[in-house]
């Protein structure tokens, strides 16, 4: 088992500025780890005048630290849509101290099992908001990647996509789209982004927001 002093997640300053309302607009939360971080500004720059983008002002983590820090992140404002992703940060190894490491030699943030459990409990919670809700893939694990084994992300959407069924949640496969241009967008041996790979998944992720915008 894990050791009791494991440290899943060091708390990280997304570092994106906040964005004031805009009266009478449809707010928008994005949750996820620096992969959204990477396409927040975008999609807010691709609602202007549409909807207000807001995200936690922090890397959100794995699931274990979403379910720790949700009620801060939702607050007590109303959300119109709730664009949330948890993955890269489960799936990966680490040793007691929380530095990656190769997998024989640390421990799994969340087996596939802890994370099937913890994203229940997060959907559970946020459908409290009334919100509406969609889930985003987890964007491909590319073999050389830090603390992460190639292609593990495939069993954690597999679990992902089939709780959101169960629970009428809207998918937004962003992993799908990064694998028909992984060359393109993606560092190499590197699971984030270029700059104009975030403006694509930008375009993504605000496409899936419209659409919840207008049934």
């Amino acid at each position: 088992g894990k050791p009791a002093m494991f440290r899943p997640f060091k708390p990280e300053p997304a570092e994106v500025p906040d964005a004031a309302d805009v009266p009478g607009l449809p707010r928008i939360l994005l949750i996820g780890d620096s992969i959204s971080i990477g396409y927040t500004l975008p999609v807010r720059e691709q609602l202007a005048g549409r909807a207000n983008v807001h995200r936690p002002d922090e890397n959100c983590g794995p699931t274990v630290y979403g379910l720790e820090r949700l009620a801060d992140w939702i607050g007590s404002g109303k959300w119109t849509v709730i664009h949330f992703n948890f993955g890269l940060h489960d799936l990966k190894f680490l040793d007691a101290q929380g530095n990656y490491v190769t997998p024989s030699q640390g421990w799994q943030v969340a087996s596939p099992e802890e994370y099937e459990r913890n994203l229940r409990e997060l959907v559970k919670r946020l459908k409290r908001t009334g919100a509406k809700l969609i889930f985003a893939t987890t964007t491909p694990v590319p073999a050389g990647a830090q603390g992460r084994l190639a292609g593990s992300e495939q069993r954690y959407n597999k679990i992902a996509v089939q709780v959101m069924r169960e629970n009428g949640v809207a998918i937004d496969d962003l992993q799908a789209y990064v694998l028909s241009r992984l060359a393109e967008i993606q560092l190499p041996q590197n699971v984030h982004f270029t700059p104009a790979g975030y403006q694509e998944l930008a375009k993504v992720v605000a496409t899936s927001i419209r659409a919840a915008l207008n049934p």
